[in-house]
């Protein structure tokens, strides 16, 4: 039935089938399953782990102090409620889960990350790095033209992920051991020079600053949706996706804890601000005043922000996908090669859009916003939990929320206490965002809706 012969309120109030859900003319039906697993709860620990601790301290420190810590674990445990609920909806709903800000935000924002390690890893190894005018935005504390290396990172995910995603999830996999081995080599090396007196003035902002610094870490646990993304490839998903989420998050908050209170313990909270580029390394180069430990730190650094970029990049052609099968977006956008079965053209365009973020906008710019973006995906879930099981009962859920409806009630109020600790700001931006959409859906999305074929 075509939008326009049933009303505004009608076209709002209506939901998605479950399952059985119309697809847009033109767009594919389906996507191939291969990954399993282990290759799966790679995904989660290789888009989460790097954006977290490779540089996220230097943010994070200077608004909390020592208490970072506790900023860890609260976001954490936030996550964690959030991540259990993922998993009921995940084995109930396998599709990619619709999170477009966080994703396309998310993948500017690692990859200029990655730029600082990268330059750190030419001038251990070569003796030379790139000038700032090649490896800094306009708009940086320190401004050059474009960040090069962070467009070339991106283009680099994107050619792998034309190639296919079981493809880039065995890439992944390997990767991910690769960087715990680097985490693991600075935990160990950091220990040797901790000073508890380091973190005898714990909190030094109250409260306060262990929130604000809880609402910019979430910015590290980005890769936990990550997983939802791929519902439609993943073998058994009704199995696989629940135990590949919460084995994520378990090594994921583990490792995050280690390397925070070590990093802590070798120097002063304050010198944290200062390093805002290949922060870690510059520690080992303080503790064991070589370059060598420093030089494997940045190496494994440049690998793993290189997985969390193939992944949040995986996650974002995969939400556009599942938005143009449902009609929401061209069905162009829902287009896949007949060779390897993965969206070329949908590929491309978050490539071309996610390296102008990166080459163009400094990271602390890029960071608050993918955290609210997570924050209130999160929160979506939790609620989501709570409809589908008054509107769907019936509906097969292999996997079932722990005490409910308690579980994700409390998610809802852990995110939320977070969320009220970002900056104003990045609520306006946010804000922004938002107008866009529901201006798009007004204009495009709510007469294109595969839905209309169903009313």
């Amino acid at each position: 039935m075509p939008a326009s012969s049933i009303s505004l309120s009608q076209q709002m109030l209506r939901r998605r089938p479950a399952v059985g859900a119309p697809v847009a003319h033109g767009a594919a039906g389906h996507l191939k399953r291969g990954i399993g697993t282990f290759e799966l709860t790679m995904i989660g620990v290789g888009s989460t782990i790097g954006t977290g601790i490779f540089f996220v301290l230097s943010q994070a420190v200077p608004e909390s102090g020592p208490s970072v810590i506790v900023s860890f674990i609260i976001a954490g445990i936030a996550a964690g409620l959030a991540a259990v609920c993922y998993a009921e909806l995940a084995s109930a709903v396998p599709v990619a889960a619709c999170l477009l800000l966080e994703y396309g935000v998310a993948t500017a924002a690692v990859s200029v990350g990655w730029s600082g390690y990268v330059n750190k890893l030419l001038h251990n190894v070569f003796g030379f790095q790139l000038p700032r005018a090649l490896s800094a935005a306009p708009w940086d504390s320190d401004p050059g033209y474009v960040n090069l290396p962070a467009v070339i990172l991106i283009a680099m995910c994107a050619l792998l992920l034309i190639r296919g995603a079981s493809e880039s999830a065995r890439v992944n996999a390997i990767m991910v051991m690769t960087k715990l081995g680097v985490l693991g080599m600075f935990v160990i090396i950091a220990f040797t020079a901790f000073d508890t007196n380091q973190l005898k003035d714990f909190a030094p902002f109250g409260v306060s600053g262990i929130g604000a610094a809880a609402g910019t870490i979430f910015f590290s646990f980005i890769g936990l949706d990550a997983v939802s993304t791929a519902g439609e490839e993943v073998k058994d998903p009704q199995k696989t996706m629940p135990r590949a989420l919460i084995a994520a998050l378990a090594i994921v908050t583990a490792v995050y804890v280690l390397v925070a209170l070590a990093a802590l313990g070798t120097q002063p909270w304050r010198a944290f601000a200062g390093q805002e580029d290949a922060g870690l390394a510059t520690i080992l180069d303080n503790v064991t005043h070589q370059g060598w430990a420093s030089t494997i730190l940045c190496a494994g650094a440049v690998i793993s922000i290189f997985t969390v970029t193939l992944i949040t990049m995986y996650g974002q052609t995969r939400i556009l996908y599942a938005m143009a099968r449902d009609g929401l977006l061209s069905s162009r956008f829902a287009m896949l090669n007949t060779r390897t079965m993965t969206p070329v053209t949908n590929t491309v365009i978050v490539a071309i859009a996610t390296a102008t973020l990166g080459g163009f906008i400094p990271l602390d710019e890029l960071a608050d916003m993918v955290s609210i973006g997570t924050l209130t995906a999160f929160i979506v879930v939790a609620v989501g939990v709570i409809i589908l099981r008054v509107r769907e009962p019936d509906l097969p859920r292999p996997f079932k929320v722990p005490g409910y409806p308690v579980t994700p009630v409390l998610s809802v109020l852990a995110c939320g206490y977070i969320l009220a600790s970002l900056h104003w700001y990045t609520w306006i931006a946010f804000s922004g965002w938002i107008l866009v959409a529901l201006i798009f859906y007004f204009v495009w999305g709510r007469h294109h809706s595969a839905l209309n074929d169903a009313d």
